[in-house]
């Protein structure tokens, strides 16, 4: 079996964010009040020192795919279709760009990640719920 050349993070990011088109964070906020789902895959630290988007689901980044497929034993209640719009949220918009692309190979062809992260939503002016 042929082993293929490794590559660089920002190679990588460079390859999946090409699969599919982010968006920024006034686009994230309509799509929400369109009925897309927001997902934080922040760390619990970064929500408490930080705050939440309110609506949005907290999803702790290793527990993404089994919360997000829709044929999943532990899916969200809100993982009802592969068609369904997700916005995932990391704090600066590099985590979520490989989460993004994960959900597109379970199906969830929707799917886009924000750019800039939570910290670009924050910076909008947009809805956040104080910090603990």
């Amino acid at each position: 079996m042929a082993v293929s050349a490794p590559v660089g993070i920002d190679e990588l990011l460079e390859r999946v964010r090409a699969k599919y088109t982010r968006i920024d964070p006034r686009e994230a906020y309509a799509a929400s009040r369109s009925g897309a789902l927001l997902v934080d895959i922040r760390y619990q630290a970064l929500r408490d020192s930080d705050g939440l988007i309110p609506g949005a689901l907290v999803v702790e980044r290793n527990e993404l795919e089994w919360r997000l497929d829709p044929r999943g034993s532990h899916r969200a209640a809100e993982a009802t279709s592969h068609d369904l719009q997700v916005v995932v949220i990391c704090n600066e918009g590099y985590a979520s760009s490989l989460a993004a692309a994960s959900l597109h190979t379970l199906g969830l062809h929707r799917a886009t990640d924000l750019t800039g992260g939570f910290q670009a939503w924050r910076s909008a002016g947009l809805p956040v719920t104080a910090p603990s």
